[in-house]
């Protein structure tokens, strides 16, 4: 009896078995039918072209502009120093004040020279009254020599001694102006215009003149800025300057420029160029280039780093692009080209600086180009895309 109900229970549970196999088969065939739907249906149904912005290149006429880090230097420097020896007695200014030319500054004790004038003084007067006396001798001379009783020598005497008398007194002229121009000297005034340094020498200190430095000064307003320009540029402001009839090196015409500080808080300072060096550095090869700015308010001021925007060319119907239309491949730049059936091909193009916010491309394009100018990752030469049109403005927004 038991070993027929364990048969009877092997029957269903192998019945129950295949029921379960029969069932997962038919799943597994669904299953297979309905990927293989969706990808016949996948197949049939190809991917729309990537979407893409495009725009025409800005074309309009430009000067293209270029760039140098340059170095602000005083028009005028003065490091000065007495010309008369003596203890220093008094100092006139303010250190670090702006000064006028004429302004007195340092006062040199003045009684030893105040002295000297007084004694030159009374030298002249000697040598005066010398020359009254040896003229009267010469009169009485040449009377007594009409009648015949002087001697021609006695007579030549005393017309040598009225020629010395005289050359005395011009002696005694120089010596005075000579002691005047020292006492003139212990004052020591501002040789130039310009901001003042401090004072480097105490009141109460000896003074050796021509050479303890006292203080310096420097002429600020106009200020120069001065730039190291290569070869190449070199040749492209002297070409641009010949063409306009004048030279580089007496400033291009007073070419216009601009400069600007590190930090640009106080914007940007114009003035003109006015002065290139008449030869090439043969070590550097580089041409140094001076431009003049005013600098009324004193806030350029010497020592200073900046950087000069100077015009590189002559005015031309230039083609620019935004910077984000430009991609890279090891050393070369290119913009993708799409034309009238949304295919894409690439360009290589040279570009050249920023200028309305666009890059220049001074090679590759002519302006009537149709350009990615987003979406450059979805695109590849030879793919064919969906334009989006977009008009690129004259001026870039700042961002």
């Amino acid at each position: 009896m038991q070993s027929t109900e364990k048969s009877e229970g092997s029957r269903v549970a192998r019945a129950v078995l295949s029921l379960l196999r029969s069932a997962l088969g038919v799943a597994l065939l669904g299953l297979l039918a309905a990927c293989g739907e969706q990808g016949s249906g996948a197949a049939q149904q190809p991917a729309a072209p990537p979407a893409v912005t495009v725009a025409k290149p800005v074309v309009r006429d430009i000067v293209e502009d270029d760039e140098f880090v340059g170095r602000f230097e005083a028009v005028d420097e003065v490091d000065l120093r007495a010309r008369v020896g003596g203890y220093l007695e008094e100092v006139h200014f303010t250190d670090g004040a702006v000064v006028a030319q004429g302004d007195l500054l340092f006062t040199i004790d003045q009684r030893p020279y105040r002295a000297a004038v007084g004694e030159a003084e009374a030298n002249l007067k000697i040598a005066r009254s010398q020359v009254e006396y040896t003229k009267k001798q010469l009169e009485r001379a040449r009377e007594l020599s009409t009648r015949g009783n002087i001697s021609v020598s006695a007579l030549d005497e005393r017309q040598q001694e009225y020629v010395a008398a005289l050359a005395q007194v011009q002696g005694a002229k120089a010596a005075l102006d000579s002691a005047r121009l020292d006492l003139e000297y212990t004052e020591i005034r501002a040789p130039i215009s310009g901001r003042i340094d401090r004072n480097l020498i105490s009141v109460g200190n000896l003074v050796v003149p021509d050479d303890t430095t006292l203080t310096t000064i420097v002429a600020i307003d106009p200020i120069n800025f001065y730039f190291d320009i290569d070869e190449r540029s070199f040749l492209a402001y002297a070409r641009d300057a010949r063409a306009r009839g004048v030279a580089l090196q007496e400033g291009a015409g007073a070419l216009p420029v601009t400069v600007r500080l590190a930090d640009e808080r106080d914007g940007s300072f114009g003035g003109t160029l006015d002065f290139a060096e008449n030869k090439v550095d043969e070590d550097t090869g580089t041409m140094r280039v001076r431009a003049v700015l005013d600098n009324p308010e004193l806030v350029l001021q010497p020592g200073l780093f900046g950087i000069i925007n100077i015009p590189g060319s002559l005015p031309y119907r230039g083609v620019m692009v935004p910077d984000s239309a430009i991609s890279a491949d090891q050393d070369k730049r290119l913009v993708y080209v799409v034309d009238e059936a949304g295919k894409v091909s690439r360009r290589e193009i040279r570009p050249g600086p920023l200028l309305y916010g666009y890059r220049i491309v001074r090679e590759g394009l002519t302006g009537e180009e149709t350009i990615v100018v987003e979406g450059l990752m979805r695109v590849r030469p030879g793919v064919t895309v969906t334009p989006e049109f977009k008009e690129l403005p004259q001026v870039a927004a700042a961002k």
